[in-house]
């Protein structure tokens, strides 16, 4: 596999993966193999759980194509496994494949929309036509999941572009979080230019990615066709740029999306060291293996327990 963006989504560039960052931000194989013997100990047969690695091109264009992608791999497991009405997909997403999943909602909704259609049409100029025309005749009358359920859970993603809950499922949202606020509003971050640059070695206040992972920080892209239609994207979902705009965006210290649910959580990941590679600055909590019961145990409770 490729030693830098963008990542094929194979089984070498995913054991490449594993070795280099373990599990810091990162849902390995191990962790894959342990969750689903977990789900599927007491269930009638096992539960599907697969990983999917994206391209890793943090950019407009590269995760609007991931999440076209991303919808034609959900389609193909249901017709691969038959699901369709009353069954239930379930989206673990990790940082910034959060906002693939954002863009995905947005894609996904039933219906006529002026902003997938826009959307698409762009990525046209990327990705072969009929990618992009499959999607256009199946997503507006519903069909394209089978009558299958998509329920998406995020984890430190940053708070980027909006979501269309009308397609999916549930929707929640989990960001680890410490308060360090002293004018009552715990639920935000603090941001506080410089004392920020003292807190973030340590990871003292949560998850700095998710916080300062905000428009004005996305990568350069390639080709001058991908900086072209990466410029297209941008003008409709995120007309901003610069560290102005950034800054803006950072200071705002917004935690949580407007749509879904929301859990604040401290991971306790703050234990003094500045070495980001044990805590990747408050984002690689979420995908320890020694989170993996307290993630499952929350998302049940939050989405799929029974009403008191």
């Amino acid at each position: 596999g490729s030693t830098k963006p963008p990542y094929s989504n194979d089984e070498a560039t995913k054991k490449l993966l594993d070795e280099q960052a373990g599990d810091a931000g990162n849902f390995t194989n191990a962790y894959v193999e342990l969750f689903k013997k977990a789900v599927s100990r007491n269930a009638s047969r096992p539960i599907l759980c697969v990983r999917l690695l994206w391209s890793c091109e943090q950019h407009h264009l590269g995760r609007a194509e991931a999440a076209v992608r991303l919808l034609h791999r959900l389609r193909a497991l249901c017709a691969e496994h038959s699901f369709g009405a009353g069954d239930r997909i379930l989206v673990q997403a990790h940082g910034q494949a959060g906002l693939i999943m954002a863009l995905l909602s947005n894609l996904l909704a039933a219906g006529k929309s002026a902003a997938r259609e826009a959307v698409l049409a762009n990525l046209k100029r990327s990705m072969p036509d009929t990618e992009i025309t499959l999607l256009e005749s199946l997503v507006p009358s519903g069909g394209l999941l089978n009558g299958a359920v998509l329920d998406v859970v995020t984890f430190g993603a940053p708070v980027r572009y909006g979501w269309d809950p009308s397609g999916l499922g549930k929707l929640l949202h989990v960001v680890n979080h410490r308060p360090m606020r002293v004018d009552g509003k715990r639920w935000l971050a603090k941001m506080e230019l410089p004392q920020i640059t003292m807190e973030m070695p340590i990871a003292w206040g949560g998850d700095y990615v998710q916080q300062l992972a905000v428009a004005g920080s996305d990568a350069v892209t390639g080709s001058e066709g991908a900086k072209a239609a990466n410029k297209a994207l941008w003008e409709l979902l995120e007309p901003w740029d610069g560290f102005e705009r950034w800054l803006e965006c950072a200071r705002k210290s917004v935690r949580c999306q407007n749509d879904g649910q929301c859990l604040l959580v401290d991971y306790k990941d703050s234990t003094g060291s500045t070495d980001a590679r044990d805590h990747l600055y408050g984002h690689a909590a979420y995908t320890r293996t020694n989170a993996m019961l307290f993630n499952t145990t929350e998302i049940v409770r939050t989405l799929y327990a029974p009403p008191a």
